[in-house]
């Protein structure tokens, strides 16, 4: 039987704010377990939740990024459930924003608060003996949860959305997309049907994974499990899941709970939120332009190609980057600039796996490269060889370049006479070349070519070679 894949996503994002979505409490990475925990995310008695509007501002912007309807009024509601983690014995959380993205549909976004965290392994109680421990840090975190239909048909096709959707939070600013550290999490609701049936299969949700690697290991090992399962004459159950890299496998943590049994009902401590017309457009005119207006903005004003905006827009960083880089050489350097970030750029930051934010090189050294390759002192081959320098001794004065040029004495050869002395000698050296040449063979005369460029180590100016050799040979 042929079995078809069905995955829904819900992602987590951590909103950028300085303090938690209902009290004042920092949210700093990194502090000893249960510092950052007030009286209001301990729900202690008599405390009253404040919702931070700066949540509610990254809600919206989001929301206006997707070309989602802001519902101009929504409540609060409590989830109630108990585990260790969740003082309350509920979790705050709101219906928001409800849109359509061009690929994948988004069901909706909506705020809630984060819970704490459970700590099992290695830890030790007061007289040393095996137990666990509670954090409560990160509780009351603001999360925007984003909720998207069954769409995606593949593990890759969810890694796809997981990515687009992590670099549009980050592009942003709503978020800063350390998965490491939890700002960004995935849960992947899978199921599978054979192949033609339109009712959905039992589905399996996957919590937590804070890896694009780790997301696409457990749909995999999750969908494989399934079908054997049902092959085998087996059913699946609705659970919670959870995934163990190590393994390579999904585990059962506990049975999936629908909405019904989480007793939603309306929180008494929180006035409805109005969102009113003004608030959404002072939003919408505070917004980063978008990677997609971006691109189709450079495409337009600059003539760069559609693959040369996919690459830049990926990250804001490079995309920032870029622009720098443009305003010191100049809209006619457009294209140049941009296969130069897309070329050595590119691949240097993915060998060390760093982004253009932490680049070594700064936009002034790339744009003096580029005016050299312009001003003829240096030819494009040369040019590789000078960033590839840079980048090794992590160059971090202004005219690193003009200096490599001038230590290495890799000025480009421009002189006429110069170049026709070499030019003599190589076809003088090269008969059989320059008679296949002229009987009609055009690789004989990019040999000729080759030669030239090595009798000059790559300096000699491709442009002049070129002409004078074209010259040359078709004197009679």
């Amino acid at each position: 039987m042929k079995w078809e894949v069905v995955i829904g996503m819900e992602t987590h994002a951590q909103l950028r704010t300085n303090s938690k979505i209902f009290s004042g409490a920092s949210i700093e990475f990194g502090a000893e377990p249960n510092r950052q925990a007030c009286a209001v995310d301990l729900a202690l008695p008599g405390v009253l939740p404040v919702l931070n509007k700066a949540a509610v501002a990254h809600a919206i912007r989001f929301g206006l990024a997707v070309g989602a309807h802001i519902a101009p009024m929504s409540i609060f509601a409590r989830k109630n459930y108990f585990y260790p983690d969740l003082p309350k014995g509920y979790q705050i959380s709101q219906f928001v924003l409800d849109g359509v993205a061009k690929t994948v549909q988004l069901t909706r976004a909506h705020l809630e608060e984060d819970a704490g965290k459970s700590l099992h392994e290695d830890f030790r109680g007061p007289h040393g003996e095996s137990s666990s421990g509670i954090d409560l840090n990160r509780a009351g975190t603001p999360l925007l949860e984003i909720v998207t239909e069954p769409d995606m048909r593949s593990a890759a096709e969810a890694v796809a959305y997981a990515k687009a959707l992590h670099s549009l939070v980050v592009w942003l600013g709503v978020c800063d997309g350390n998965m490491q550290e939890g700002s960004f999490r995935c849960d992947a609701n899978v199921s599978v049907r054979p192949v033609g049936q339109k009712e959905y299969g039992t589905r399996c949700e996957i919590k937590n994974l804070n890896s694009f690697r780790f997301l696409e290991e457990a749909i995999q090992y999750e969908v494989r499990r399934q079908i054997e399962l049902i092959e085998d004459g087996g059913r699946v159950v609705q659970e919670t899941r959870l995934y163990d890299p190590d393994k390579k496998e999904t585990r059962s943590m506990r049975s999936k709970e629908d909405a019904n049994d989480y007793r939603y009902f309306p929180d008494p401590d929180l006035l409805p939120l109005m969102i009113s017309e003004e608030w959404i457009a002072k939003e919408r005119s505070e917004m980063t332009e978008l990677p997609a207006q971006k691109s189709e903005r450079w495409q337009s004003e600059f003539g760069l190609s559609a693959y040369d905006c996919q690459v830049l827009t990926q990250e804001r960083a490079t995309a920032d980057f870029y622009e720098d880089l443009l305003k010191q050489v100049g809209k006619d350097q457009a294209k140049a600039a941009a296969n130069l970030m897309t070329g050595e750029f590119a691949s240097a930051l993915n060998k060390e796996g760093i982004s253009a934010a932490q680049s070594p090189l700064n936009p002034s050294q790339l744009a003096q490269l580029i005016q050299r390759i312009a001003d003829g002192t240096i030819s494009n081959k040369i040019a590789k060889e000078i960033f590839t320098a840079m980048w090794d001794e992590k160059a971090s004065d202004p005219d690193a370049v003009d200096r490599i040029i001038e230590a290495k004495g890799l000025k480009q050869i421009s002189d006429s006479g110069a170049l026709e002395a070499i030019i003599d000698q190589v076809l003088a050296a090269n008969q059989k070349s320059v008679e296949e040449f002229r009987a009609g063979k055009e690789k004989a005369f990019n040999a000729l070519i080759g030669q030239i460029m090595k009798a000059t180590q790559g300096k000699a100016n491709p442009q002049q070679v070129n002409k004078l050799l074209t010259d040359k040979l078709n004197q009679s």
